[in-house]
């Protein structure tokens, strides 16, 4: 029985809820307008935010902060382990109420150590979501204002759930000619009236990953 720790890797998720900062008219990306696609681009948005200077400081203080709790958990662990080894080298030999006895103090350890190793797992969790909140908002915009410099038109994280998009260009949204050909190869007999589509906004649009 070990303590265990929950790493960044886990608080990754966060950075759905952070949102990607939108990106600059797309008359100013250097693929608008020219017909070109772009560049797709790869990020491992967890290496990345592990190896900035900031990053690095953030999650050793992290580690500086929980080393006395892991050590009082360390601590626990061998006591537990000791009234086991305990409890079956010697269960030949031990009254029936010492052997109770034993039973109980293991429990009652037991039930300190489940307690604290949920409570220090649950505070490291939240600082370590908070530095993945304040490096991560930062970062997309790096990685938009990167984008639009060196004329990507997609940059996503292939080694994270469901490969989030950090940046997508307006250009390739392929979506209402996709509708436009579909429209012309399946006609509808007596289809709706044409309306008037509601503005859309000039911004680029990074896709909002998801956790």
């Amino acid at each position: 029985m070990k303590p265990r720790l929950f790493t960044l890797a886990a608080a990754l998720w966060l950075l759905a809820g952070t949102g990607p900062a939108h990106g600059q008219d797309p008359a100013a990306s250097p693929t608008a307008g020219t017909g070109a696609v772009g560049k797709v681009g790869l990020i491992n948005i967890q290496e990345a935010i592990a190896s900035t200077q900031e990053g690095k400081k953030a999650l050793g203080d992290i580690q500086k902060k929980y080393e006395p709790k892991r050590n009082e958990l360390q601590r626990l662990d061998q006591e537990i382990n000791a009234l086991n080894d305990q409890l079956q080298k010697q269960a030949a030999t031990l009254s029936d109420e010492e052997r109770v006895r034993l039973q109980r103090e293991l429990d009652e350890k037991q039930r300190i150590f489940k307690r604290t190793q949920e409570d220090d797992n649950a505070d490291f969790q939240n600082d370590s979501q908070e530095v993945v909140r304040r490096i991560g908002q930062k970062m997309v915009r790096v990685i938009n204002d990167y984008a639009q410099k060196n004329g990507f038109a997609v940059i996503f994280d292939p080694a994270a759930v469901n490969m989030p998009v950090y940046y997508a260009a307006n250009g390739i949204d392929i979506t209402q000619a996709i509708v436009k050909l579909y429209d012309a190869a399946n006609p509808v007999a007596g289809g709706a009236a044409e309306t008037t589509p509601a503005p859309k906004s000039t911004a680029s649009k990074p896709a909002t990953p998801h956790p």
